[in-house]
């Protein structure tokens, strides 16, 4: 029989081994005996080393076997072997009608499956994105609608709807004209202008709406009408809060500016150290380098941290500004880090922004840093190294992005010495140091700060006055000012809220600086020298606690008094309540 079909034979394999299908016959005891050469391509293996080779040998469980069995054909299979995805037609093998063997033709289609898989993709991918479209539509405009060139409306939202207690769907697919009258919005059907923010009334609301044209490939293809807002009266309120916010932004801008600009004011004069010490703060300013202000109380070390934020690339950011001295210990932390809802008793609800936070893109100004425990010290290390705080009740980092200015009268050195200030802090904060001299090393300065706050008062109190007396400047002048820059400050405000005249005289002074011009000009007359020296002093005592704000340590370091001492000459002249 192979005899007669050889020639055949040999025509058939040459087709057979040329199709890209594959083609595998087993006989009766599941041998194979033929296989094209396109099985190559799947198993990767010869074809001439598989012939005689039992078939499950290749095609573990392969179902080619039940077909034997049965004798009923499996078509249409698929199957993965090697990474390649193939299709399957099982068929029996029957000669004289009776059962030799099975046939299996595998088809492979890998880039059929890819192509299918991302067809289901995409059409994922196309339910999301309508539905995402769908919830735009829904949220993002107070009323929507969309109709084609022929005025039949395509879509809307339930916001739009609702004007005419529809439904989207009740209204899709019908003209607009059914919908309601006088549909402006389809003028661009004709026009192709757009026209926004126009006062329309949509079925007995007065509405602010915008009508837009659908152009496509230089064609009309629909418009879309959109609600800005759905009551005229929401914009007149919107445009009077834009009115307000403005002003108040207008408020705080100028507010900033006169600050800045008197900072600059307040700290130019004739005193060659205070002129080339601002000079230097201008040119730091540029560097966002941390600065570290030190300086007896009263030296203008606010001024100047005013001065380098003003100067810098942050002078639109915030200026926020702590002392760490006012602060108690055990809400300074709070303070300069906030805290989440409900991390402590009595914490607000919703939490509170810390310093740090608030002073992002700006400067952060920690005034009398020396007084800051040590393990806040800790804390403020770590932000300063790592750039970045946590809240109080919270495990999360924020990044806060703070140039930091840091200002102190206390000498840190010994300080360290006394472990009292962490040593690694002081070399993060004394990156650059500007030392601020007392005013009595610039007494040349006097003359022109007492012109400055003059200028200043005369604006914050609407007066006009015009100077002061010989006899009050020269007081003035002879004074060494152990409060500085604030105590100069406060004595003219005293004397302005004294005033009875468009003069500063000796009478609108302290009682402690007309004491020290009786001294000048005549000796003291009638009372005891102890009964003099106890009105100095309790005068003394009076001004330090007024200089600072009531703060009786500063003022005890001011007077260069301990604590207890303070108390004890505030007990003496009945000042202690």
């Amino acid at each position: 029989m192979l005899l007669e079909g050889q020639t055949f034979s040999i025509t058939l394999k040459e087709i057979l081994d040329n199709t890209n299908n594959a083609i595998i016959a087993i006989n009766m005891q599941g041998l194979i005996i033929y296989a094209n050469r396109a099985v190559f391509k799947i198993l990767e293996i010869p074809v001439q080393d598989i012939v005689g080779q039992p078939i499950s040998t290749y095609f573990p469980g392969t179902r080619l076997l039940n077909v034997l069995e049965n004798g009923i054909a499996e078509l249409g299979q698929r199957m993965t072997i090697n990474n390649t995805v193939l299709l399957s037609n099982r068929t029996p093998l029957l000669i004289n009608g009776d059962l030799v063997g099975a046939v299996a033709v595998f088809q492979d289609i890998t880039n059929l499956q890819n192509f299918l898989d991302n067809l289901v993709i995409e059409h994922e991918k196309t339910k999301q994105l309508q539905r995402t479209l769908e919830v735009v539509l829904d949220t993002a405009y107070d009323g929507l609608i969309v109709v084609n060139n022929k005025g039949i409306v395509t879509m809307t939202n339930q916001a739009f709807a609702n004007f005419f207690q529809r439904s989207p769907d009740d209204m899709i697919g019908k003209p607009i004209t059914e919908i309601y009258d006088n549909p402006k919005f389809t003028d661009v059907l004709e026009t192709a202008q757009p026209v926004h923010r126009y006062i329309h009334d949509l079925n007995g609301h007065k509405i602010i709406a915008s009508r837009v044209p659908i152009i496509q490939d230089g064609n009309i293809v629909g418009a879309v009408g959109k609600v800005d807002f759905k009551d005229v009266n929401e914009f007149y309120a919107l445009t009077k809060k834009v009115d307000s916010l403005r002003t108040e932004l207008d408020y705080y801008k100028k507010t900033m500016l006169q600050k800045n600009s008197s900072a600059l004011e307040h700290l130019k004069g004739k005193n060659p150290i205070m002129v080339s010490l601002v000079h230097t703060a201008l040119r730091v300013a540029k560097s966002g380098s941390t600065v570290l202000l030190r300086g007896e109380s009263g030296t203008g070390k606010e001024l100047f941290a005013q001065l380098l934020h003003s100067e810098s690339f942050r002078r639109q950011g915030p200026f926020i500004k702590v002392n760490c001295a006012a602060v108690p210990e055990n809400l300074l932390e709070s303070e300069l880090f906030g805290y989440e809802e409900g991390s402590f008793t009595g914490a607000l609800k919703g939490g509170k922004l810390g310093k740090f936070e608030l002073a992002d893109g700006g400067t952060l100004f920690l005034d009398e840093i020396g007084d800051m425990e040590m393990a806040m010290q800790a804390k403020l290390l770590r932000v300063i190294q790592e750039r970045e705080i946590e809240r109080l009740g919270s495990s999360k980092a924020r990044k806060v992005d703070v140039r930091l200015v840091a200002a102190t009268n206390r000498d840190l050195e010994a300080m360290i010495r006394d472990k009292q200030f962490r040593e690694d802090l002081y070399y993060r904060l004394n990156v650059v140091t500007l030392t601020i001299p007392p005013l009595r090393d610039r007494m040349d300065d006097v003359e022109g700060l007492i012109e400055t706050f003059i200028k200043k008062f005369n604006y914050q109190f609407g007066q006009s006055v015009t100077g002061i007396t010989s006899e009050s400047k020269n007081v003035l002048m002879k004074h060494l000012w152990p409060g500085n820059i604030r105590e100069l400050e406060n004595v003219i405000e005293r004397a302005f809220n004294m005033l009875d005249g468009s003069e500063i005289q000796l009478k609108h002074l302290p009682n402690y600086l007309q004491i020290l011009a009786g001294h000048e000009t005549r000796p003291f007359v009638g009372g005891a020298l102890e009964n003099i020296l106890n009105r100095v002093e309790k005068e003394a005592l009076i001004y330090a606690l007024e200089n600072a704000n009531g703060n009786k340590v500063q003022a005890a370091r001011t007077l260069g008094l301990s604590r207890a001492g303070l108390y004890k000459k505030l007990i003496k002249h009945q000042l202690h309540h």
